[in-house]
Order: structure tokens, then C-alpha cells, then sequence
């Protein structure tokens, strides 16, 4: 045992000799054969200066990739504002595309109808309530007659029937959807269903009540849309949005961010957000529940 040992600590100095041992390395004058320059170099001092060598090449290209746009190019590495427009035009190039396709519809078929070629529809529908007479009249029962009567005489004089209960907007408070002056106030019969709030681009837009995100998209005129669903009946609608901050479903509470102020769509001529108001499917002056 204490040969093997022997043996194996003399080729452990053989081994550390060899790897430290100095060579020298010279550069002589091929003319005069003077010595010019020379150098004791060692293996380990020569793995040593690769593997240095090595590190500050790995350092420099890092911080070149990361301190210079070349990053974008590496895959799964984008920017924010970069991924933001790649999707905004994702989802204008697909709003584009079926609005392209309905109006292709819209000719052929006004082709069609102007050549003459467009048959007529040949299905009818059949209601069979169409052929019951107008004076027939499906006969009540004595009991449905005792009933109608009781209810009627029992309601003759019931005062609460006539009234119409607290309104929809009580104990309600509508935040405004952004802090800017009005341009274009709400106007019934040139159909501008809202208002138009000048504003500074990318500024927040806010939702005016509690409610859930029922549409995000991005229409042609209207730019990037969102819409809200709230309680008592209400939507509130916001277009030409730079950016929207919410998906469809989410749900969002007063005075939460949902977008930013933008210029988007075709009939906008600067930064500014488009308000609509809806109650029950019918459109309402926003000025009425909000103090712009």
C-alpha cells in the first residue's frame, strides 16, 4: 500500500511540475539572428489567459446584446411597445380582412341583383297563426273571469301603482371617463350617440361605474374599442383608444384604469376619447350623469 502510495503522490509533482513548468518563447531577427522579444510562458498560465480571454469575450458581447436594439432580433426577446404593436396590427389586419370580405358580399350581391341573376327565395314561411280569424276569440273560464275581476277591483285603488319607485341613477356616482374639455357634444340627429373629450395622448382612461368588460376590438373608424356592461341597465362605451388595459370578462371598478387616450380610427383628428352612454339599449346624453 504505501508503494502505490508512493507512486501516486510522485506522478501528482510530475503531473503539477509539468503543468507549471516554463517554456521560452523567443522571436529572433531572421537577418542578424538577434533575439528581439521573448517570454516564459507555462501551460497553466497559457489555460489561464484563454480562459480569461474567454470570459471578457462572453462579457462584452452580453452587454452589447443587452445595451443595443440586436436584443429585438433574438427570438422570444421583444420589447413592450414592439409586442404591443405587432398585436394592434394582428387585430387591425383581422378587422380589415372581414370588413373586406362583408363588402365583397355586399357587391356581388349588388352585382347579382343589378344583372339579374339572383333568384328569389323560394322558401315561405307558414304561420298558421296567419289563418286564425280575427273575430275569433278563445272563450275564458269562469275561474279566469272571477280572477280578472277580484284583481281588478282589488288594484282600483291602489295608489302604489302609480309610483315609479326611486330612479336608475339614485345613490349612483359616474366617475368621468377622462379629464379633458369637451368638442363635440351629444347630438340625437346627426346620430353622435356620446360626447368627444379632448385629452393629452396616453392618458388614462377610467371606468365611469363598477361593471364587467363585454367587447375589446378594433373597429376601422372607431380605432380600439371597449365597452362596459353595469348595473340598473347601463353600457358605457369608449373609442379611439391608444391602448386598452382590459380583456372581455374582466371586472373593473370605478375610476380603474381600462385604456389610454389615443388618436385611432378613421374619423379621429387627434387625441381625444369618444364617450357614448347606453341605458336599456337606448343611447342618453352623458352630460346628464356627468359633470364633464
Amino acid at each position: 500500500m504505501s508503494k502505490k502510495k508512493k507512486e501516486l503522490k510522485n506522478k501528482k509533482k510530475s503531473f503539477w511540475k509539468r503543468v507549471r513548468f516554463k517554456y521560452k518563447l523567443s522571436f529572433i531577427n531572421e537577418s542578424t539572428l538577434e533575439e528581439v522579444w521573448n517570454c516564459r510562458v507555462s501551460q497553466l498560465w497559457f489555460f489561464s489567459a484563454v480562459c480569461v480571454f474567454a470570459l471578457f469575450m462572453i462579457t462584452i458581447t452580453s452587454l452589447i446584446i443587452i445595451t443595443t436594439p440586436i436584443r429585438n432580433y433574438l427570438p422570444g426577446y421583444l420589447d413592450a411597445e414592439v409586442r404591443q404593436a405587432i398585436v394592434q396590427s394582428a387585430i387591425r389586419a383581422d378587422s380589415l380582412d372581414a370588413a373586406l370580405k362583408k363588402q365583397s358580399l355586399y357587391l356581388r350581391n349588388v352585382t347579382a341583383i343589378m344583372s339579374g341573376t339572383m333568384t328569389l327565395d323560394s322558401v315561405h314561411a307558414i304561420d298558421s297563426a296567419a289563418f286564425i280569424k280575427a273575430d275569433y276569440d278563445i272563450p275564458r273560464s269562469k275561474t279566469e273571469e272571477a280572477f280578472i275581476q277580484n284583481y281588478e277591483q282589488e288594484e282600483k285603488y291602489n295608489l302604489t301603482a302609480l309610483n315609479d319607485g326611486p330612479r336608475l341613477t339614485d345613490n349612483v356616482f359616474f366617475y368621468k371617463p377622462v379629464n379633458g374639455t369637451i368638442s363635440a357634444h351629444y347630438d340625437l340627429e346627426n346620430r353622435h350617440y356620446g360626447v368627444d373629450l379632448v385629452a393629452g395622448p396616453k392618458e388614462s382612461v377610467l371606468a365611469t361605474l363598477d361593471g364587467t368588460v363585454i367587447y375589446t376590438g378594433y373597429d376601422t373608424e372607431f380605432g380600439n374599442v371597449i365597452t362596459l356592461q353595469h348595473r340598473n341597465g347601463f353600457i358605457s362605451v369608449y373609442k379611439h383608444n391608444h391602448a386598452l388595459l382590459k380583456e372581455i370578462g374582466q371586472y373593473v371598478v370605478a375610476g380603474e384604469a381600462i385604456a389610454l387616450v389615443g388618436n385611432t380610427g378613421e374619423l379621429s383628428t387627434g387625441p381625444h376619447l369618444h364617450f357614448e352612454l347606453w341605458h336599456q339599449g337606448a343611447s342618453v346624453n352623458p352630460e346628464e350623469y356627468i359633470a364633464f
